[in-house]
């Protein structure tokens, strides 16, 4: 191959993108044949049109697939023959990052991707028949998923973030999660929303570690698992299919979901959309992916299959359990009974305030929030006063809390799921009071045992139990808060005491003089995350909770020092 027929390729291959390049190789003679006997300009024709294949959905190992030149794209790997790598550099070199790439799909705005309410539960972009075909699917696209580049890692995750939060997308999904699930409130959700688009991790969370000495040089770096299985509860459909879906493709897996049976619509259109903006993106297909009919048998299929590397439950004890039991890695995001402790030296109108927006939020869905006050009992009184200037309907008749505990606590002790996220005016409606929309919490007074205080009732009814003296409020967190070490908050301005409930308590998430949802980033520094692992220690889950250390040694070199 002389250089006339490496300008008169160049030239052939900038003509298809309007380059005036090729102007100047108009009068060029026919180009000759390479050593391969193939034409030139059918060469270059054959690589754009490899470069701008479809996703190697069709083949059965994904072997046969590399990433494209400009790494954006999955296309069939050429031909073993020297020319084509000679080309194909000249085509990267000659048209460079300024340039716009006419053959991957990377540009594709979030305008061009929409799903209908009527498409949401249909089959396709994700959505699979069955749980194995589900598997399958997602296992080729994370071997494809393998040689993406980071830069597309990040690319990706950015896609999944900008189309939940472009077109009135996190509005749509917000409102109809609170339909669907009869839970919660669509302003808050929307909060939500934002926050796990906005505040989740992406790749700069997976650090790389590197030793150097005379022996060489070692990298720890984090790899992915493959495919991860994830079990969303209904509390937090979405927002967790965001969440995970950023941080396990910024780890490199690929997840598949088994969604909630009553947020069945709602989660499959959040799955699509990530999916067709994947798709725009040159993405490999189904990253993410679930089934149609979410079910019992289809979740306890996902955790059998042997292709399922890793599974994250974010949910209740039950499910926890049985993932830790799988014999797999597994991370168990499970309950919570958040206290709140007040002592006498807090602002109590702040804490008032704080403690009543957080315990309001979502209607007390989020595991995080205040579950129960536990208050020093010189405080107590003034406590409860500035609650109920902030929105807290205080019942002190014995009888109208036993009527309420009817309404809400089921034959086995625990919460009525009809009861769980509904507004403090709905409940109160229960037992025969109406309120206005001001009224936000259901405040009582219990002591220690009372259900209201063991349970996580996840409803707007707060209990608040006095404590003689701030240690012993603090000793009484610790046993309500049951070990589950997920949340806890104190309002003080005592830094010892603060430190003494931080070390005692040992919650992953303690909030000091603020609300719950600080914990989560609203209004507090850090980053969100929507799987809180308390039962098998990882905390605050991010990228590099979805991902393993490997080591990488090169011995004898890359020691400059």
């Amino acid at each position: 191959m002389n250089d006339k027929d490496i300008s008169n390729a160049v030239a052939q291959v900038l003509s298809g993108y309007g380059s005036t390049a090729a102007d100047s190789a108009a009068d060029a003679p026919p180009p000759a044949k390479p050593k391969s006997g193939q034409p030139m300009s059918d060469l270059v024709a054959q690589i754009l049109t490899d470069l701008g294949s479809s996703p190697a959905a069709a083949t059965t190992d994904g072997a046969g697939y590399v990433p494209g030149s400009k790494r954006c794209c999955w296309s069939k790997s050429p031909v073993d023959d020297p020319i084509d790598d000679i080309v194909n550099d000249l085509v990267v070199k000659a048209l460079g990052d300024k340039q716009p790439c006419g053959v991957c799909p990377h540009s594709g705005s979030s305008a061009d991707v929409a799903v209908s309410d009527e498409e949401a539960t249909t089959l396709g972009d994700g959505v699979f028949a069955t749980m194995d075909e589900a598997i399958e699917a997602a296992e080729l696209a994370q071997r494809q998923f393998l040689f993406c580049s980071m830069a597309a890692r990040k690319r990706f995750t950015d896609g999944i973030r900008e189309v939940i939060l472009s077109n009135g997308t996190l509005e749509r999904i917000s409102h109809m999660a609170a339909e669907e699930t009869g839970m919660g409130n669509a302003a808050h959700k929307i909060i939500k929303n934002r926050l796990a688009c906005e505040k989740t991790p992406g790749i700069e969370d997976l650090t790389t570690d590197a030793v150097s000495g005379d022996d060489g040089l070692t990298l720890v770096e984090y790899s992915p698992y493959g495919v991860v299985g994830a079990i969303t509860p209904t509390t937090n459909p979405t927002e967790t299919v965001i969440c995970n879906s950023i941080g396990m493709l910024a780890a490199g897996n690929s997840a598949v979901f088994s969604v909630h049976p009553r947020a069945t619509k709602v989660s499959l259109l959040t799955i699509k959309l990530i999916n067709r903006k994947l798709a725009t993106l040159g993405a490999p297909a189904n990253l993410v992916v679930t089934v149609q009919t979410p079910s019992i048998d289809n979740t306890n299929a996902m955790m059998a299959h042997p292709k399922v590397r890793m599974l994250v439950a974010t949910g209740g004890p039950g499910i926890v359990k049985t993932v830790m039991s799988t014999g797999k890695k597994a991370i168990g995001a499970g309950a919570g009974n958040p206290p709140v402790v007040v002592d006498e030296t807090a602002d109590i109108e702040k804490a008032a305030r704080d403690i009543v927006n957080g315990c309001s939020f979502d209607n007390n869905l989020p595991c995080i929030a205040e579950k129960e006050v536990i208050a020093v009992n010189q405080i107590a009184d003034f406590l409860i006063s500035e609650m109920q200037k902030c929105g807290a309907y205080l019942i002190k008749d014995p009888a109208v809390i036993k009527q309420l505990e009817g309404v809400v606590i089921n034959e086995k002790g625990g919460p009525k799921t009809s009861c769980v996220g509904k507004s403090a005016a709905h409940l109160l409606g229960l037992i025969g009071i109406t309120v206005g929309d001001d009224v936000k919490i259901i405040l009582t007074e219990a002591d220690k045992d009372h259900v209201f205080v063991q349970e996580e009732l996840m409803m707007p009814i707060l209990p608040l139990v006095r404590a003689p003296s701030v240690d012993d409020a603090i000793d009484l967190a610790v046993e309500l808060e049951h070990g589950n070490r997920h949340t806890a908050m104190m309002h003080s301005t005592n830094v010892r005491k603060l430190t003494k409930m931080a070390k005692l308590i040992q919650t992953t998430i303690f909030v000091k003089n603020g609300p719950s949802y600080a914990g989560l980033a609203v209004g507090g520094e850090g980053y969100t995350t929507f799987t809180i692992a308390g039962p098998t220690g990882e905390g605050l889950t991010s990228p590099k909770s979805f991902a393993r250390k490997r080591k990488c040694v090169m011995v004898e070199a890359l020691n400059v020092r």
